[in-house]
């Protein structure tokens, strides 16, 4: 199927043409025939399948093809995107951009973190399309800046984000504001219990349901390998792999937002820039250090996940699993940003014993083992993968034995130090955030509904599973998904 079978109009097809697509994604294909009828939609898919275009494009048609028999003007809200993000708003605003640059539609983008001056100054020009987050469109609704009532077409973007990042309570203060006579296309990655009983209270009856397999492959071209080590070493392995001049640019992942400052500063004190992109940095900070990455001013950015959400950075050579991500899906959206349309890439993944047990499940689902690296000065021989097929994994004693000699460092030397004896690094704690819009609030918000919290501050890794004790024989615990499968 084409874009042309979709009976779309000719200036989005033009438009789409000029950004190279002609073959719909699957929830493309299922969702936009629907969309256009009028029907409400579940989909069920996750970032990266093309989901903005499949609510995007169909809209742009609504729009536009109602304001040419109706006479709307542009001082009226027609439609409204409510999503987790800045970034993933902003890449949504850019969408809406793109597809309908040969239609006259307005939208604009307001989120928190910034200035609320130029969003009011656009709200005042009069927009169509309001592409939101929760937190910001409360604040400027309260001040009088923004009218629901005309809302035609409502879409609520990663239900489930929502829901982790605490945001389920604004959007129940939000959704009395909509017409009833609206439609509403309602996206999540997941359905856990609490997301499906809020598509319930806002869908019509008997909505359409859209979904596509959750992404399990890996680009062919991306070569994957897993670095044994325990957690303290870490940061000197990062150091070190990244002494290799042949790594032009580099996206590193951890799970939090105060991990992230930590190995900004561990590398700054090693004489390699990075900068870090995550919830607790102001916008502009924000927007800064990706275009730096982006143009290659900068040779290493540091992310938490939802900060990268939206990251899409050409000729990205590496990607490093600081920390082994908790959802196993999440690895494959990781790496997947490097090899891409057709270019090698290479994704490291750091993993220390207690997190064991998502490699495990990242295996079961790519379907490979993947590969050790065991010639590095770090590589604990204690911390052995746990095969494809399962089973107990084997645990060698702790102490200088079961490591490789370290190269010397500040002055020591490399074998004074045994076992896992020496304290952990220290690295300041994550910019305060400033005390202006409840919109600048991010995945360090206390989850609400069940969701849960990913706080730099907590003390177990993120997904709800405790921390290893580390003793003997005793293997990382299962994690259990909050879906309600326990599983």
């Amino acid at each position: 199927m084409t874009f042309d079978e979709l009976n779309l109009v000719q200036p989005i097809l033009r438009a789409l043409h000029e950004e190279g697509y002609t073959t719909p994604t699957p929830i493309q294909q299922q969702a936009i025939p629907h969309v256009l009828d009028g029907r409400d939609l579940l989909g069920v898919a996750q970032t990266g399948t093309g989901k903005t275009a499949a609510f995007t494009v169909p809209i742009l048609q609504i729009l536009s093809q109602t304001a040419k028999l109706e006479n709307h003007s542009h001082s009226r809200i027609r439609c409204m995107v409510l999503t987790p993000t800045r970034e993933l708003a902003i890449q949504i605003g850019e969408s809406f951009a793109a597809y309908g640059r040969h239609l006259p539609l307005r939208h604009t983008v307001i989120f928190g973190g910034v200035g609320q001056t130029p969003q009011t100054n656009a709200l005042r020009r009069g927009v169509e399309v309001l592409i939101a987050t929760p937190g910001r469109l409360l604040d400027l609704m309260n001040q009088g800046f923004v009218d629901l009532r005309h809302i035609e077409v409502f879409v609520l973007d990663e239900a489930d984000r929502m829901l982790d990042m605490g945001f389920i309570n604004d959007i129940k203060r939000i959704l009395p504001k909509l017409p009833t006579s609206r439609q509403t296309l309602f996206f999540s990655a997941t359905m856990p219990g609490t997301i499906q009983e809020l598509a319930n209270s806002i869908l019509k009856p008997n909505p359409v349901k859209v979904a596509v397999t959750p992404v399990s492959s890996t680009a062919d071209t991306i070569t994957q390998s897993v670095y044994m080590v325990p957690k303290n070493d870490k940061p000197e392995l990062l150091e070190h792999i990244l002494q290799d001049k042949a790594i032009k640019r580099v996206l590193v992942f951890t799970r939090t937002k105060h991990g992230a400052d930590k190995v900004v500063k561990t590398l700054a004190k090693a004489n390699i820039p990075a900068e870090a992109i995550h919830g607790n940095k102001s916008q502009n900070h924000r927007q800064r250090a990706l275009s730096n990455f982006k143009a290659g001013n900068t040779r290493v950015l540091v992310a938490t996940d939802i900060a990268a959400r939206g990251i899409d950075v050409d000729e990205l050579t590496h990607v490093i699993n600081y920390e082994v991500p908790n959802e196993p899906e999440t690895y494959v959206h990781r790496i997947g940003r490097t090899g891409r349309a057709g270019a090698d890439g290479k994704a490291l993944t750091f993993c220390d014993e207690e997190e064991r047990a998502y490699l495990q499940d990242i295996q079961k689902l790519i379907r490979r083992e993947i590969p050790v690296v065991s010639d590095h000065p770090y590589f604990s021989m204690f911390v052995v993968p746990v095969p494809l097929t399962g089973g107990p994994a084997i645990q060698r004693p702790k102490g200088p034995a079961g490591r490789a000699p370290r190269p010397a460092r500040d002055g020591r030397s490399g074998d004074s130090r045994s076992g896992d004896a020496r304290a952990p690094r220290t690295g300041g704690a994550g910019p305060a955030r400033s005390a202006g819009s409840t919109a600048g609030r991010s995945e360090s918000r206390p989850a609400s509904g069940g969701g849960r919290s990913t706080s730099a501050n907590s003390n177990r890794p993120a997904g709800g599973r405790p921390a290893s004790s580390g003793g003997g024989n005793s293997s990382p615990r299962r994690r259990f998904r909050n879906d309600g499968t326990g599983q």
